[in-house]
């Protein structure tokens, strides 16, 4: 097994501290007219908000390999079952976090792993708005949907 080295704070350019040495990735996961968002365990930064799986990228990691073991440890899904259809980039300069847009194939199924979630759901779009979103996720959200209608 390769070294997990990604793991700590950053102070970026834009004046926030970020989670990932090497930038982080998420996926957000499409099955339809819904996505996979995962409710954050209320002790994680930002916790008790809903939001994408994701975390810190190690330095020898894709972004689709970062995002695929992140979702595998937070959600034990199968990534057989996903195909990758876009990657969508909060660049901050110093630091980014890079969201992988994929398809989830009949039969995927998702649940709490660790103690990082309180649950993972399959929500509709249109009703994404209306659950307490991790700050990070509620910015980029509007430039996500427009990019999901494209697809």
């Amino acid at each position: 097994m390769t070294a997990r080295d990604g793991d700590g704070w950053v102070e970026c350019a834009c004046g926030n501290k970020h989670w990932g040495l090497n930038g982080a990735a998420g996926i957000l996961i499409l099955r339809g007219n819904e996505i996979l968002l995962q409710h954050r365990a209320p002790w994680v930064h930002n916790g008790d908000t809903w939001g994408i799986p994701g975390g810190a990228r190690d330095s020898h990691e894709s972004t689709i390999e970062g995002a695929f073991r992140e979702a595998v440890e937070e959600t034990g899904i199968d990534t057989d079952l996903l195909t990758p259809l876009h990657t969508f980039t909060d660049n901050h300069g110093t630091w980014k976090y890079e969201t992988v847009i994929a398809r989830a194939a009949e039969g995927l199924v998702a649940h709490e792993v660790n103690d990082e979630s309180h649950e993972v759901r399959w929500v509709a779009i249109e009703k994404v708005d209306e659950l307490p979103l991790h700050p990070s996720f509620a910015k980029s959200w509007p430039e996500l949907q427009r990019i999901l209608k494209a697809l």
